[in-house]
């Protein structure tokens, strides 16, 4: 069995129908306006829990703010929907099943064939493990949240091992066709820290 270890050195395709901004007033979040003196013509919109933060210059006008509500705020609606969509439905065995599917078409030219791809509450000290024998892999359900490239080059990587069982040169050559397999590692490193480092350790000093 061949656990994920991050290395130190296109989405799955979107099979929902497609989203249509929301229209109607009652189906938007509260709309708390921040103004600044610092911003001069950035506006940025963002939710904090279930409210949205529109933040905007100090200067801008009433219309200006009802402007940046009716064209900031339903996108922001929208990007959040789609990725608790994405979420739902990756949350499943049956989509963890697809996205290795679509990996091993994508990067491994259909050559890496699992028997079984499931979610594991178990996988407590790695990301993933898998079993060249009987073609069987485990993911973490510590990544159910993780972006989804992130969660993608961790599949990847177990579908590597049912080619090539130890991390060598080829292991990480076909590991490495992930485009953000790099960003991924890096983002898998941070979040082992957290881990680690609940109280987010002590302040460094020079």
């Amino acid at each position: 069995m061949s656990p994920f270890r991050s290395p130190r050195n296109t989405q799955p395709r979107n099979t929902q129908p497609r989203h249509t901004e929301p229209q109607s007033p009652s189906e938007m979040p509260e709309v708390i306006v921040q103004r600044s003196a610092r911003r001069k013509k950035t506006v940025s919109a963002h939710f904090s829990g279930e409210s949205v933060i529109l933040a905007v210059p100090q200067s801008a006008t009433r219309r200006e703010v009802e402007q940046w509500k009716t064209t900031l705020v339903p996108k922001i609606v929208a990007k959040r929907e789609r990725a608790q969509r994405n979420a739902r439905r990756r949350s499943t065995d049956d989509g963890l099943w697809r996205m290795a599917q679509e990996l091993s078409a994508t990067y491994l030219d259909g050559k890496a064939r699992p028997t079984e791809v499931k979610w594991s509450s178990r996988q407590n000290t790695r990301w993933g493990s898998a079993t060249p024998s009987t073609g069987v892999i485990r993911i973490s359900t510590r990544l159910a949240t993780v972006p989804d490239w992130v969660l993608e080059t961790v599949v990847l990587h177990e579908l590597v091992h049912l080619l090539e069982s130890h991390h060598n040169d080829r292991f990480w050559s076909l590991a490495r066709r992930h485009p953000k397999a790099n960003d991924a590692a890096q983002f898998l490193d941070g979040v082992a820290w957290a881990d680690a480092n609940p109280r987010g350790g002590s302040a460094a000093t020079v």
